[in-house]
């Protein structure tokens, strides 16, 4: 079985007294994040290593169990090799680190020892040869627990394990720079936490890959994202409003008003940012359905401006198009393609027939997406066949 090892050893650099895995992270506590991190990966069992309990650390680890995994907390390697199962193979992740899904997913795979390394600085805890630190994650057996649990009670639990690993002849993986990139590194100051955070936020937004949510959502995102979690506001209220908004919009181009196109683009933004702030916090269904949400929400305002640009002109080319926008879109969705930047999406095709509603060129604007639509439905067949 997979289990993780969580280090909550060390107390914050600005904060005397407080554990840095208790600081602020992105809504939550730094430990609720990487055992979110964890969870995700899989494991079924998570050790929180402390030297001392506090009433934040027991917060903490009794809202990370909510997610279904149990999590123990342990004060020495002893105690830990008591709590683990002797056949589990170990996540190991260092006190203050900060990270991102893929990297842990990576750690998390079969294999032998394994530590992650890196020659920079800012994102390694402590030297594993000449050349190399180690980057704060490592996977092993639960049998290096168990080496060294008889060990003198002053030695460092950390990088004790650690040593042990290197010993065993781990394989060493590099950090990827787009790791440093998303935020990786080791943390135990408050202020430049909350700045690893919004890297972390940011790497989050750039998964949305199609031009509309790079260079549009996905910055508006970017932005609102630090406030959202400032203020401590719920992703259920990011939805209901970007709901809110979407029905409005539907409710003003149905009323005769094509503009009202354009009272959508922030409804989407807010789906955006709640999608975004979902993933952070391991809500995957909730980010789904928020995706699923500004697809919803961009169909209603096209169906829309169809049915009322047809009634304006007597003639059934309005609808027709926005159909076969609609039409082509679901379709592309369900061939699973890798999605690429310029391709077409629904959030992007709402931003193309906005203006065009706006200008009151209805009908130039959704003959203008069901083009791009059957574009780029096209291209996502092409992409999935299988070359000679």
């Amino acid at each position: 079985m997979l289990a993780g090892l969580i280090f909550a050893t060390e107390d914050a650099g600005d904060r005397p007294g407080t554990l840095a895995a208790t600081l602020p992270f992105g809504g939550m506590t730094l430990l609720e994040y990487q055992a979110r991190l964890l969870v995700g990966a899989g494991v079924g069992h998570i050790l929180v290593a402390v030297t001392r309990v506090t009433p934040a650390l027991l917060g903490a680890v009794s809202r990370a169990a909510k997610r279904g995994v149990p999590i123990d907390v342990v004060r020495s390697a002893e105690e830990a090799a008591a709590k683990a199962h002797p056949l589990a193979s170990f996540v190991v992740i260092a006190d203050g680190l900060v990270t991102t899904d893929d990297v842990v997913d990576r750690m998390a795979g079969e294999g032998k020892d394994a530590i992650l390394i890196t020659q920079e600085p800012s994102a390694s805890l402590e030297r594993v040869d000449a050349r190399s630190c180690w980057a704060g994650i490592a996977r092993a057996p639960a049998q290096r627990i168990v080496d060294i649990a008889a060990f003198p009670a002053d030695y460092d639990f950390q990088s004790t394990l650690l040593r042990a690993i290197v010993q065993a002849g781990a394989e060493q993986v590099q950090l990827p720079v787009s790791a440093v990139r998303a935020g990786h590194g080791v943390e135990r100051d408050g202020a430049a936490l909350a700045s690893r955070s919004n890297a972390v936020l940011a790497a989050l937004t750039e998964r949305r890959t199609s031009w509309a949510d790079r260079w549009v959502f996905t910055r508006i995102a970017r932005l609102a994202l630090p406030k959202v979690i400032e203020k401590a506001i719920p992703a259920w209220l990011l939805m209901a409003g970007g709901i809110v908004t979407g029905a409005g919009a539907v409710a003003v181009v149905a009323a005769g008003w094509p503009w009202g196109a354009g009272v959508a683009l922030p409804g989407v933004a807010a789906l955006a940012t709640g999608a975004a702030l979902s993933a952070l916090r391991g809500e995957e269904k909730r980010a789904a359905a928020q995706e699923v949400l500004i697809a919803a929400v961009a169909a209603a305002v096209i169906l829309t401006l169809g049915i009322a640009e047809s009634r304006v002109d007597g003639t059934l080319d309005g609808l027709i198009l926005a159909l076969g926008a609609v039409a082509a879109t679901a379709i592309g969705e369900r061939t699973q393609a890798r999605v690429r930047r310029w391709w077409g999406s629904p959030a992007g095709y709402l931003l193309v027939v906005t203006p065009f509603a706006i200008a009151g060129r209805v009908s130039w604007g959704l003959a203008a997406i069901a083009v791009y639509a059957c574009v780029t439905l096209a291209l996502a067949v092409e992409s999935r066949r299988e070359k000679p």
